[in-house]
């Protein structure tokens, strides 16, 4: 490949191997069990105890390159980074013990980019210490959220204030006793250009009239944290609050959103070891018909199909990460969107083929492959469904042939264009 780790990042990539190993996996039962006692909603303790140390080892805040040095963490290339949120991927509590879960990452990177030293003090300082998690809320239940523009919460201007009214929904992690603040995405000027009607506030969770409706459980996973609906009613946060300018809302969502799918595809490729790692073990503990599970012809076929699918997108994640490091997120945005297609549905095989092999335990609490398996289906419509990325795509390619296409033409475009 035309690309290397660093010193520092292959350094770092055996600290993280050595952590899960000696810290992460031994607590992994234990972090289920407190889990149970606080509910869905609480907090687990084991967390600090894995918090600190990771703090002592200098695992912290790996996932932000560009952040003024007040603040623990170092920080690594998207390259770099790609092999260690891997491995915090298979173990779906093990990111928030760096300081690197989404969707803390995202929101960090743009409380760092477009707030106020106000903000930045009051907000994203206790975000990079851990002290407190954060929600992102864009999604919509009466709009196709797909295309951001759509977004119907409005944000009207009142003086020194904004008024938000309307309701969000899958905002992950917003029922956590320790979320403590949204970004909040919605339209401070309907009659401007499309893409120009939105703006971003961050909006503290205890602000007078937020309130929280239904709860979607995700295939009857009950999320730590939940994905519930947040109501609006004349909520009243600062002008100061606004990130960025007024009207750059969409621009900061596609800004955040680049970063936040390479570092889910980054993990996806995580689950997809555990579930290999998973089938293989099972194969070999179980027999049946006089032989081993793995002896059979179609267990080593699923074996070996899911090592090489791993492998493909692994470098495909590499690649993008390295695009993104030196020509920028804008440039690798066809990578970006192909990778959010093809690794989602990949770790899909994966842990289907592991349900298999474990037969009627494959679907059960008592392995994880269920719930695995759940939170991948969601990572497809997660950050833009893979039809949207799809369409990223295929546009791309067209514009290498007709570079006057666009997306809303019809056919009197394509007969329009000059034939050799």
């Amino acid at each position: 490949m035309p690309y290397s780790f660093t010193d520092a990042g292959l350094a770092m990539q055996d600290t993280i191997s050595h952590f899960m190993r000696d810290h992460v996996y031994p607590n992994e039962e234990v972090y289920y069990a407190q889990l149970e006692e606080v509910g869905p909603d609480g907090y687990p303790p084991v967390l600090d105890k894995l918090k600190s140390a990771a703090l002592q080892r200098g695992l912290w805040n790996l996932f932000l390159p560009d952040l003024e040095p007040d603040h623990p963490g170092t920080r690594l290339s998207n390259l770099d980074y790609a092999p260690i949120s891997e491995m915090l991927g298979a173990v779906s509590f093990a990111p928030e013990a760096l300081n690197c879960a989404a969707p803390d990452t995202g929101n960090m990177e743009i409380l760092n980019l477009y707030g106020s030293d106000r903000v930045k003090e009051q907000w994203l300082a206790p975000l990079l210490e851990g002290e407190i998690r954060s929600a992102f809320s864009m999604t919509e239940p009466d709009t196709a959220s797909s295309d951001a523009t759509n977004i119907g919460l409005s944000i009207e201007r009142d003086g020194d204030h904004y008024v938000l009214n309307g309701r969000k929904w899958f905002s992950s992690g917003a029922r956590a006793e320790r979320c403590k603040v949204f970004i909040v995405m919605g339209k401070t000027n309907p009659d401007a250009s499309r893409h120009l009607q939105q703006s971003m506030l961050v909006v503290p969770k205890d602000t007078a009239g937020i309130s929280l409706g239904l709860d979607p459980h995700v295939f009857g996973y009950a999320e730590r944290g939940g994905h519930p609906e947040v109501i609006y009613a004349d909520v009243r946060v600062p002008v100061d609050n606004l990130l960025g300018e007024e009207g750059g809302g969409f621009a900061i969502s596609q800004a955040r959103l680049g970063p936040g799918r390479i570092h889910h595809c980054m993990r996806a490729i995580g689950v997809a070891e555990r579930a290999l790692e998973l089938m293989v073990t099972r194969a070999l503990e179980r027999s049946t018909f006089g032989s081993s599970i793995a002896h059979k012809g179609l267990i080593q076929d699923w074996i070996a199909e899911s090592r090489i699918e791993i492998d493909m997108a692994r470098e495909y994640v590499l690649r993008t990460a390295h695009l993104m490091d030196t020509v920028g997120n804008k440039a690798a945005a066809g990578e970006i969107s192909g990778i959010k297609v093809a690794v989602p549905n990949m770790a899909l095989k994966v842990i289907d083929r592991a349900i298999q092999v474990h037969g009627a335990a494959g679907v059960t609490q008592f392995f994880p492959l269920a719930h695995m398996y759940a939170h991948m289906r969601t990572l497809r419509i997660a950050d833009g469904p893979d039809e949207v990325h799809k369409m990223t795509i295929a546009r791309r390619e067209i514009l290498k042939h007709h570079p006057g296409f666009r997306m809303n033409g019809g056919p009197s475009q394509a007969a329009s264009r000059d034939k050799p």
